[in-house]
């Protein structure tokens, strides 16, 4: 005999072993729990924010309803609900999502119109509904792994034909929609596990769960894993709108704060800049083109060794004098910082005797060999964050700068191997995906104590909630050319509407690149272009040929060498042309920036956003992946294929729109041809837009 227990503004569910905990959390949400354990563990909260005052409607259903508008009228869903005979049951509704929760425990969640939003997939004889089959299939499965007190988990919802799901962070797949994809739920360069998912159906769904596993999203069944976890823990939510649903998800994970006006500009990186003169030779050199720049980055290996965070003063002689000196310019300095500690470091002792660095099960502590003798700070413990922004403080902060760069955020490890490190909260199958964001929390906690207001860091991953720790996001060490460009689009288009306003690529790409090639010259110019209508405009790559270092090691440490140059007049007089043109234009578009990026405040809306995104009603945006809007405003279409000079593009119906390079104005709800040359990037701007320097 089930026990149902409705109090406290919560629903409770129990039939033996097995406790379901349902209680209102965010606008329109619902967070569920459910463990085989001996109780509930409510002491973790995740990438969610504190549940808010969401006073839930709930009710028991004592009378089994004989058909499906017998159930509506008994208080539970809508008519589209499944027929279900029984002895008592229960739901419980937040504003625009309903759970319904029967003497089985099986759970079946609704919108406000009684609509069916998903249910879980069950294939068993005690279900009695068009699934009643006797395979004896249920949708929670919790198998305690041996000896331990931690559980391997899945957790089964129907399949829907038509369903269409987007967002799940950042994936190298050229896919916008997800459906009959399987994902790792797992960190790795270029990657970015953030499990929160909107689907056509009008929900969006968190696996609130930072342990090491996969998502299956096939046609007869959507099903999420855990290697190894405490319990079951997932959040839902319903929305009329991708927008209402990115607005319901912002209310329980957080939103980014807003971007300072002085970095919604062009960003200047390479790999790397080796000396503080060839850095400010290379800002000199902007500044006498007339060219802007909000930011410079200095990147790896310009420290004494992993773990000092520190400058190289044979390198960097003087800091403080180079921010004061690029201030004049009105341009930022942007620091990289790892999380890499080499065992000679002058701070590895101290790491290492608080506690403050992760942990192997097995074997010695030393991580890997990069570079040096490294393993890896535990940004899991609070401890630790203080000591890293401490020294972070002391080497960068009281010397002006204020950006940071968080590079190999996953962290950089064997993922193979990831079964035997230990984090200061739990073995890394429980808690790994969840570096990142704690990662950014310790540099975000030490600016805000020092009073800064509106932090961003620069970061490699993120994962679910990070957005409210100042997380910019970019797509990784990824290829130089047409078809890695093209994966980007729809990377930065899923990042968004995963709750990761914030995104960025390495224009070019990372790897490889030879600026006096003219095959390589094409991608970058295409590349560029496209960056300017990106939430940051960012230059970045390792360029070719490489340039070895001069000593290959200093005072026993080795040495980094650097790219080729990486600079917009590096890649030709023509094409110099067009980068500057487009460099010219993103400082035009700060003021439209500028309110796209205090939505992402306000709202938690994605700056880059599909075309269903802003007309649900439209069939045809639903289906498109290389097209996208850049805010409400500005419908843009990369071109990523070589040689081309014109590109297909789809107009959303309801609004008509002027093509930039033309003046042409074409009704929405059809295909156009777009003038597309080497200096175009097609554009489309939508009838009453606010005013636009296009």
């Amino acid at each position: 005999m089930a026990i149902f227990k409705v109090e406290n503004n919560r629903l409770y569910w129990q039939h033996g072993a097995e406790k379901i905990l349902i209680q209102p959390w965010g606008d329109n949400g619902l967070r569920v729990r459910v463990t085989r354990a001996a109780k509930l563990d409510e002491s973790e909260d995740w990438a969610l924010l504190p549940a808010g005052d969401h006073k839930a409607e709930m009710a028991m259903v004592k009378t089994a309803p004989k058909n499906k508008k017998q159930m509506a009228a008994a208080g539970g869903p809508g008519e589209d609900a499944p027929l279900v005979a029984e002895e008592n049951a229960a739901y419980i509704k937040n504003g625009k999502v309903a759970a319904f929760i029967d003497r089985h425990g099986y759970l079946f969640f609704y919108n406000d119109k009684g609509q069916e939003l998903t249910r879980e997939c069950i294939r068993n004889r005690n279900d009695l509904s068009e699934y009643s089959v006797p395979l004896g299939m249920q949708a929670r499965f919790l198998h305690p792994n041996v000896g331990a007190d931690d559980w391997r988990t899945a957790l089964s919802f129907e399949a829907y034909e038509d369903e269409k799901i987007f967002g799940m962070g950042q994936y190298q797949e050229d896919k916008l929609n997800l459906k009959g994809l399987k994902l790792e739920l797992v960190q790795r360069n270029s990657q970015i596990s953030c499990p929160f998912m909107v689907s056509s159906r009008g929900y969006g769904f968190l696996w609130n769960n930072p342990a090491v596993g996969q998502v299956t999203f096939a046609r007869n069944v959507t099903k999420w894993e855990a290697r190894s976890t405490k319990q079951l823990d997932y959040w839902i939510c319903a929305g009329d709108t991708p927008y209402e649903i990115e607005c319901n998800y912002a209310s329980a994970t957080g939103t980014v704060p807003m971007m300072r006006d002085d970095l919604m500009g062009f960003w200047q990186c390479k790999l790397r800049y080796r000396t503080q003169d060839e850095l400010m030779s290379v800002v000199r050199e902007h500044k006498k083109r007339g060219l802007p720049m909000d930011a410079i980055v200095i990147d790896f290996f310009h420290w004494t060794m992993q773990g000092d965070w520190k400058f190289d003063p044979q390198d960097w002689p003087d800091p403080e004098g180079m921010v004061e000196e690029l201030a004049k310019y009105g341009v930022n300095l942007v620091v990289s910082v790892w999380p890499t500690v080499d065992v000679h470091s002058e701070n590895y002792r101290e790491l290492a005797e608080n506690d403050y660095l992760i942990h192997n099960d097995r074997g010695n502590q030393m991580t890997s060999l990069f570079m040096g003798e490294v393993t890896l700070w535990d940004a899991m413990n609070p401890g630790a964050r203080e000591f890293i922004w401490r020294v972070c403080k002391k080497n960068y902060y009281d010397k002006g700068i204020k950006l940071f760069w968080l590079d190999s955020a996953e962290p950089i490890y064997n993922n193979d191997h990831i079964d035997n490190l230990r984090y200061y909260n739990g073995p890394a199958l429980q808690v790994s995906n969840m570096y990142p964001l704690n990662f950014a929390k310790a540099f975000y906690e030490g600016l805000e104590k020092e009073g800064e207001k509106d932090i961003m860091c620069l970061i490699r991953c993120a994962w679910a909630g990070s957005q409210r720790f100042g997380t910019l996001c970019w797509s990784g060490d990824i290829q130089s050319n047409f078809k890695s460009m093209r994966q980007q689009i729809t990377a930065g288009l899923n990042a968004g509407m995963a709750g990761l306003p914030w995104w960025t690529t390495d224009i070019g790409g990372f790897l490889s690149g030879f600026p006096a090639h003219d095959d390589f010259r094409e991608v970058l110019v295409r590349w560029f272009q496209w960056g300017c209508f990106q939430p940051v405009m960012r230059l970045h790559g390792d360029r070719l040929p490489y340039q070895n270092p001069e000593p290959l090691y200093r005072n026993g440490v080795e040495q980094f060498g650097s790219g080729a140059e990486n600079e917009v007049w590096s890649f030709g007089e023509d094409n110099y042309e067009i980068l500057k043109k487009y460099l010219l234009l993103r400082e035009a578009l700060k003021p439209y920036i500028k309110t796209l990026m205090r939505e992402a405040h306000e709202h938690g809306t994605p700056v880059m956003r599909p075309l269903f995104f802003q007309y649900p009603d439209d069939e045809t945006a639903w289906t498109l992946d290389e097209t996208y809007l850049f805010g409400p405003d500005i419908l843009v279409a990369p071109v990523y294929t070589s040689g081309a000079t014109t590109r297909e593009v789809y107009l959303p119906k309801g609004d008509s729109w002027r093509e930039v390079s033309t003046g042409k104005t074409f009704e929405g709800g059809r295909w156009v041809t777009a003038n597309a040359p080497i200096d175009v990037i097609p554009l489309f701007v939508r009838s009453g837009a606010q005013p636009l320097p296009l």
